[in-house]
């Protein structure tokens, strides 16, 4: 209704213009005209100062403050503004909105508020952030985390995402530090870790693989369990998946989830006497688990705003845009007192191998699968993966295009932004 009622106010504006022009035309001379409106085209000449003046960007958080996921994408935002010389008066936050219409309704509210740029940060906010931007072709939508951008056909829906995967890694190098530490020591006979996930998404998938593969890149006999909440941001629910693995024997508790319920219970247990420890995700969790927690893989989403909002003021937003360790968009938080000795010494490694390319996160030599039962990926007699598709085109589920497999390693984030790796590796149980 507010477009409709706005296109219907410009109409009837337009035809009283026009009336307007035609009762004075007997007495203008219309040769004379062109020479009289020169001087109009002046302020045409500082097109970017134009376009920079005229910003004015919107976030859509699933969540608010209290969500160290959302509070990483709202301090992104901020630091990409600072960095970038944006008033913050030129922002308008949308805190709590659901993966529902309200979110449609929230994108509509602001593109009728004046915004020109909007973002989202949760997966399911996507379908409704291109519903929108179909009826908005003039403004610029980005969806951060979803992969409906490039199949859309719109050229103003985008979609944004950092290589997690790396900072998922290497924070497995140090949970695997301290498996090494607790199993040396006679602590520990049972390399058994638990991982708390939201839904059995691809990015979740994704992530938990990567920090498996670093756990096992320094204990190779490692094995682990993931127990999904089916919420991003639950943190009783979380928690009580965390207390459930560890009531089965796992030592060390990741997570994909946006609460610090996971690392508190885990801070609990071992405050009571048991063998637990914690690695974190989006914010440093040394607050709420001083001892448990050993870090925290996160995400700078300031550096993929920044560019974006860069892109915007020069026309050429990218209908995909990732970034990771080489762009400062991904890192691990400081390293806490219950870390293993050595454990600095194997992050940095870990970080100089993914720089130079020596180190495939992904490397499929290090993993195997059982055959596919989709057709997504193929498998050689010891159950290497040898190609897999990486794009599911038909929205079934299933990907069914787009080599992922290059020169021996599964390539992630390059065909689209957002994580596709959903291979699901010998070594890991999903509980349900």
């Amino acid at each position: 209704m507010k477009k409709l009622l706005a296109m219907l106010l410009a109409l009837v504006m337009c035809l009283s213009l026009v009336a307007c022009g035609a009762a004075e035309e007997p007495a203008e001379e219309p040769a004379e005209e062109p020479a009289a409106e020169e001087p109009a085209e002046e302020p045409a000449e500082e097109p970017a100062e134009e376009t920079a003046a005229e910003l004015k960007i919107g976030l859509i958080c699933v969540h608010d403050e209290n969500s160290g996921y959302d509070v990483a994408h709202i301090d992104g935002l901020k630091g990409a503004c600072a960095e970038l010389g944006i008033d913050l008066s030129a922002v308008t936050f949308k805190y709590n909105i659901p993966e529902d219409e309200t979110c449609y309704d929230t994108a509509v509210d602001l593109a009728e508020d004046g915004c020109n740029l909007i973002f989202s940060d949760s997966y399911g906010h996507q379908t409704y952030m291109q519903q929108a931007a179909a009826e908005y072709p003039e403004i610029t939508f980005v969806a951060a985390t979803g992969d409906l951008a490039a199949p859309s056909g719109l050229t103003n829906l985008k979609n944004i995402f950092p290589y997690t995967y790396e900072s998922r890694y290497v924070s497995g190098v140090v949970a695997g530090m301290k498996l090494k530490e607790l199993m040396d020591a006679g602590t520990v006979t049972d390399p058994y870790v638990g991982y708390v996930g939201a839904f059995p998404y691809a990015e979740v998938v994704s992530g938990y693989t990567a920090f498996f593969l670093g756990i096992q890149s320094i204990v190779p006999e490692a094995h682990m369990d993931v127990q999904y909440t089916n919420s991003w941001y639950d943190p009783v629910a979380e928690g009580e998946a965390a207390n459930a693995l560890m009531s089965k024997g796992c030592v060390i508790i990741g997570q994909h989830a946006d609460s610090t319920g996971a690392p508190s219970a885990v801070q609990a247990a071992l405050d009571a006497g048991n063998v637990a420890y914690s690695v974190g995700y989006n914010i440093d969790m040394l607050a709420v688990a001083p001892t448990a927690a050993l870090t925290s893989a996160q995400n700078n989403w300031s550096v993929l705003y920044a560019a974006t909002i860069k892109a915007f003021q020069e026309g050429n937003v990218p209908t995909d845009y990732s970034a990771g360790s080489a762009n400062n968009a991904v890192m691990i938080s400081d390293l806490g007192p219950s870390c293993a000795e050595g454990t600095k010494e194997a992050v940095d490694a870990a970080w100089a191998g993914i720089a130079d390319g020596s180190l495939k996160v992904f490397d499929t030599s290090k993993f195997t699968c059982a055959e596919s039962a989709d057709g997504s990926y193929t498998v050689d007699a010891d159950g290497h993966v040898t190609s897999a598709f990486g794009l599911d085109t038909n929205g079934d589920w299933v990907n069914d295009a787009g080599e992922a497999v290059v020169d021996g390693a599964f390539v992630e984030s390059t065909l689209r932004s957002a994580p596709y790796f959903a291979l699901r590796i010998n070594g890991i149980t999903e509980l349900n």
